[in-house]
């Protein structure tokens, strides 16, 4: 099965049990997927997360029930997945701007969410420059942060923001960002801000010493504007890089974002020249 027709089918899966218990990696194991790979993947190449599709979805059809029927509030509530009407209350009024009670009333306007059709296209032709190259094992030294899947996107450069502003740059200069999601099966990763470790030095209170393993890694260049350059490298690796590549495959749950040191160009992480690199560990294909 191809990587979109992975999708496809996941989202079909997710239709098919929109109102049963579902998680990121029951789904990924549905469609023979890692946790991550799913995870990472959906989120780039449909541009919302797993579980915030799912939410976006069962609300949706919340709502259209409860305009369609006489069902309890309550009713509706536990059926798609919450186990109070105060929390499916709040939930509900976030995404359609009005209450449960509200929305039977005439004129209330409720917001639809169609299910994704993956479709598949002819592109390709595309250029995307990248190495691969051989690393042994190395050390850093960083703060570290366990993130979820579902804010990661935006809760990320808040923790950059937070360790500057702690002054921590005076030990770490943020060479790395880590990313590391050990069994790749959960919906959770840790992501540390990092240095290359010196021994010879003390551990700073607060810091942690991580070992990234020898890997075989894919190192793809990117320039642009942070953080918008990085996002869009990332997602073309997962939405069109690793899908077409017949040579390799993800080989552990690391992503690890080099970056360039940005008192070399005028405009700091925000120079439309800024350098950094991403660096996936990837595998031959059996």
């Amino acid at each position: 099965m191809g990587w979109t027709e992975a999708i496809g089918e996941a989202v079909q899966y997710i239709e098919d049990h929109i109102t049963d218990e579902l998680t990121a990696g029951m789904i990924a194991e549905q469609v023979h997927l890692s946790s991550f790979y799913f995870q990472k993947g959906f989120s780039l190449l449909c541009g919302l997360t797993v579980m915030e599709y799912i939410r976006k979805r069962r609300l949706a059809l919340a709502g259209s029930e409860l305009v369609s029927s006489d069902a309890k509030v309550l009713d509706v509530a536990l059926k798609y997945g919450y186990d109070s009407p105060d929390s499916f209350s709040k939930a509900f009024a976030r995404f359609h701007g009005t209450t449960p009670a509200m929305a039977r009333k005439d004129g209330t306007t409720l917001k639809s969410f169609a299910p994704l059709k993956i479709k598949l296209s002819l592109e390709g032709g595309y250029l995307m420059d990248y190495r691969i190259v051989q690393k042994d094992s190395f050390t850093v030294l960083g703060v570290s942060k366990t993130f979820s899947y579902e804010n990661a996107k935006a809760e990320i450069p808040k923790f950059w923001n937070e360790f500057f502003a702690a002054g921590n740059g005076k030990y770490v200069c943020g060479m790395y960002g880590v990313n590391h999601d050990k069994d790749m099966a959960g919906d959770r990763f840790e992501y540390l801000i990092a240095d290359n470790y010196n021994p010879a030095a003390d551990v700073p209170e607060g810091f942690v010493t991580k070992v990234i393993p020898a890997f075989t890694w894919a190192v793809f260049p990117c320039k642009g504007a942070m953080p918008t350059a990085l996002q869009d490298t990332n997602r073309r690796i997962f939405s069109e890089w690793l899908p077409a590549c017949k040579d390799y495959e993800i080989a552990a749950g690391y992503c690890i974002e080099l970056y360039g040191d940005p008192s070399e160009y005028p405009g700091g992480v925000q120079d439309e020249n800024y350098s950094c690199e991403m660096w996936i560990p990837v595998k031959k294909k059996q």
